[in-house]
């Protein structure tokens, strides 16, 4: 069988890696100029002078006659990492975008070059075979007293909140004539269990108040005691993690409060869910085992490559109804000869398999490699704090409960405190986020880099300073 051009090659097969090899040597290559180039932790000059730069490097994007997958790769990678932000600078600390670990993204590789699609087994019969051990043993660190606990792969926080309520909305239709699920949920909550009620047709939330950023089970009470009239099903959904300063609601006293009023109990989990991993901070999570379901999400803190979410269960009868069914993925006398169901599995039918990176992460590290990884992150967020309190000019908000550091000048306005952001942006010094609370607005730096030193958050502290008005 002849050679294809290495434009044409394919990436799997005996022959795939040796093609991969050369245009890898490309990439990394590509990847260390452009991050070069760059040399901060987002390029400087703003939205127009990033869209110029690419639209300089693409052009002509589809040539009559390419230029081969050599300058193709070096041109445009390179132009991705120099318009980059990158999760992995101390000073890039915005979001909930992790760096991933070399290990995860090298893993991820594997995925891609093989291909797999999780939604029949002939097409993925070991990465199948894979997701269902992960998902076990990811589930069981949430339920550990559970006989069979499991766990969906997604997307995503987001996909699995919108899973976790759609379960809610399923089981509830068991019990013919009642009224629509109800969702209660604070302030403090993620914006997708809204946009999931909506995508569901269900009622707007009932939202309540969260004035200290975090439910209080009082309040939770008198509301699920106003809504007693209510002839639908309720489900109350708790944070342990929030996007704005990375709160855990009191979980066992909310579990409490949804058991006494009858309702569900779903946990977003999705930032916090890592504490499981650590010996020292695993205690915060406390309750966590007693939702019906958990949102788990370790393209956070966790440092997988996107995506990287899970739906923990306690038992998979949970699951039931997801079952769907199509002849050419799973037809009835394929799953009774033995063959694995995966399309009741997820909503999504093609599938990557990204546990593959979870998965080898798990094995390379164990869990008190991860522990420690989250303890590094959680103490550099305790440092910063430690830097804010001890700085004349600077406000701390509140200790951090995990890696997010809420904290703004002295005396700088909203206005003001925008526009340290949106400069430190433009320049490409810093990436810090921004968070609105009752007191005002804060800058919001999410440490997410469990390699981060103490001079590099002084380091940005000194950036932040240096544009606020005297």
């Amino acid at each position: 069988m002849s050679v294809p051009p290495a434009g044409t090659a394919l990436a799997g097969g005996t022959h795939g890696p040796r093609a991969l090899r050369p245009l890898l040597d490309t990439v990394l290559d590509a990847l260390t100029t452009g991050a070069e180039d760059r040399a901060g932790p987002l390029p400087p000059g703003g939205p127009e002078a990033v869209a110029r730069a690419v639209r300089d490097a693409c052009h002509p994007l589809l040539p009559e006659h390419g230029t081969g997958p050599h300058v193709a790769l070096r041109t445009l990678v390179h132009t991705l990492a120099a318009g980059a932000a990158d999760p992995a600078d101390p000073h890039c600390a915005a979001h909930l975008h992790c760096p991933p670990l070399a290990l995860a993204t090298a893993a991820d590789l594997a995925a891609t070059a093989l291909n797999p699609s999780l939604d029949s087994w002939d097409q993925a019969p070991a990465a199948s075979a894979l997701e269902a051990l992960t998902g076990h043993a990811l589930a069981a660190l949430v339920y550990p007293h559970a006989p069979a606990p499991d766990a969906l792969v997604t997307t995503g926080g987001t996909e699995s909140n919108q899973l976790g309520i759609l379960l809610a909305r399923e089981a509830a239709a068991h019990h013919p004539g009642t009224g629509p699920l109800q969702i209660v949920c604070g302030a403090n909550a993620h914006h997708s269990l809204h946009r999931s009620a909506w995508l569901l047709g269900l009622p707007e939330p009932v939202t309540l108040p969260t004035p200290n950023g975090i439910l209080t089970p009082d309040t939770v009470h008198t509301c699920l005691a106003n809504l007693a009239g209510h002839t639908g099903p309720v489900l109350l959904a708790a944070t342990a993690g929030t996007t704005d300063a990375g709160a855990i609601d009191p979980l066992p006293a909310l579990a409490d409060v949804a058991d006494r009023h009858g309702a569900r109990l779903h946990i977003d989990a999705a930032y916090g869910g890592p504490l499981l991993f650590s010996d020292t901070h695993r205690a915060a999570l406390d309750g966590l085992s007693r939702a019906h379901t958990v949102a788990l999400d370790l393209h956070k803190l966790g440092w997988q490559p996107v995506a990287a979410g899970l739906l923990a269960v306690p038992d998979p009868a949970t699951l039931a109804p997801l079952a769907h069914q199509a002849d050419y993925l799973n037809a009835d006398d394929d799953t009774e000869a033995g063959l694995p169901d995966l399309l009741s599995r997820s909503l999504r039918t093609t599938r990557r398999p990204d546990v593959l990176k979870i998965a080898v992460t798990l094995k390379a590290l164990g869990r008190h490699g991860l522990g420690d990884l989250v303890d590094r992150t959680l103490a550099a967020a305790q440092t910063l704090a430690d830097l804010i309190e001890a700085h004349p000019r600077y406000q701390l908000h509140s200790r951090p409960t995990l890696s997010t550091v809420l904290f703004r000048p002295v005396g700088a306005d909203d206005t003001a405190l925008a526009a340290i952001r949106r400069t430190l942006l433009i320049d490409g010094r810093a990436v810090l986020g921004r968070a609105t609370t009752p007191t005002g607005l804060w800058l919001k730096a999410t440490l997410l880099n469990p390699h981060t030193q103490p001079g590099d958050l002084s380091t940005l502290l000194t950036l932040v300073e240096g544009h606020t008005p005297r």
